[in-house]
C-alpha cells in the first residue's frame, strides 16, 4: 500500500508491505509546482528503488494542505489505478472525533490518533513535532478529545531571523547550558531548552485534566531533536502518521 501525508513543509510518502514500512520518500510541498514537478520525483523514486507494483496498487491520502490534494490524488489515483482513499475524520469508526467542529481537526492528527490507539487501546496524548507542534488527546475510548496547537520549532526560529537584521541561522542542537557564551548559544538555549519547558508544561496539564493514566507518544522529524532531564514520552515513533495512514487503509479496503 502507498500512503501519502501532504504537509504544510513536505509531502511524505510511504510503501508499506503487509503492515512494514519498506521505504519513505518526501518532496517539498511546493504550492506553485504543477502535478509533473511531484508526478516525475515520486515516479524516479519509484523506478531507481525497483518498488513493486503491489506497493502501490492501493493507496491513502491525508491532506492539509487544500491546493496540493487534488494534484496528489489525481498522481495517487493513476499508479493504484483509482483504488485511492482521501482520509476524512469518519474514515476509521474506531477513533471518534469529539470537539465542536470536527472539520476542523487536521486529517494528519486524525491519522496520528488512529495509529497510537489502534495499537495501544489505552489514552494516549500526542506530541507531533511538525511545522506546528500540536498535542491530540485521545481517552481510553476512542475519543479525540481535542488538540493545542502552538509554533514548531522550524517556524519559531525562522520567526526569529526573519524579524531580526543581525541574528544568524543556528542548527537545532540542545546547548549545553542556557547560559549562552555567544549568540549561537543564546540562541539554542532561548528556544531549544526554552521548547522543552512548553511541552513538558504543555505535557503536565493535560495530564492533569484528563483523568485516567496518559501514554505519551513523540512524532515528526523533530521529535528527537530535544533533550530531557526526565522522560516525558512513552513512545518515539517519526513514522506515526504514516503508520495511521495504512491502518485506515486496511480498513477502507478490507485488509
Amino acid at each position: 500500500m502507498l500512503v501519502a501525508d501532504i504537509g504544510n513543509s513536505d509531502i511524505v510518502f510511504g510503501f508499506f508491505d503487509q503492515g512494514k514500512l519498506l521505504h519513505e520518500f518526501r518532496i517539498p510541498s511546493k504550492k506553485d509546482e504543477g502535478s509533473l514537478f511531484f508526478e516525475y520525483r515520486l515516479s524516479n523514486f519509484i523506478l531507481e528503488h525497483d518498488i513493486a507494483q503491489n506497493l502501490y496498487s492501493r493507496a491513502v491520502c491525508s491532506s492539509v494542505v487544500p491546493e496540493l490534494t487534488p494534484i496528489v490524488l489525481s498522481i495517487l489515483e493513476g499508479l493504484s489505478e483509482g483504488k485511492t482513499h482521501l482520509v476524512k475524520v469518519d474514515s476509521f469508526p474506531e477513533v471518534k472525533v469529539e470537539i465542536d467542529r470536527a472539520d476542523e481537526l487536521g486529517t494528519d492528527l486524525f491519522c496520528n490518533a488512529v495509529a497510537a490507539y489502534h495499537e495501544h487501546r489505552a489514552a494516549c496524548l500526542i506530541v507531533d513535532f511538525g511545522t506546528a507542534l500540536t498535542m491530540t488527546a485521545v481517552n481510553s475510548q476512542g475519543q479525540i478529545l481535542g488538540v493545542s496547537i502552538s509554533p514548531g520549532l522550524k517556524t519559531a526560529v525562522h520567526s526569529l531571523f526573519s524579524k531580526t537584521a543581525q541574528l544568524p541561522e543556528v542548527p537545532l542542537e540542545p546547548p549545553a547550558s542556557v547560559i549562552g557564551k555567544n549568540t549561537v548559544q543564546a540562541i539554542q538555549a532561548g528556544i531549544l531548552i526554552g521548547y522543552e519547558g512548553l511541552v513538558s508544561h504543555l505535557i503536565a496539564q493535560f495530564k492533569n485534566e484528563i483523568d485516567e493514566p496518559l501514554k505519551v507518544f513523540a512524532t515528526g522529524g523533530l521529535s528527537r531533536a530535544l533533550k530531557y532531564e526526565t522522560p516525558l514520552f512513552d513512545t518515539i515513533d517519526r513514522h506515526l502518521t504514516l503508520k495511521g495512514l495504512y491502518t485506515i487503509g486496511e480498513y477502507q479496503f478490507g485488509n
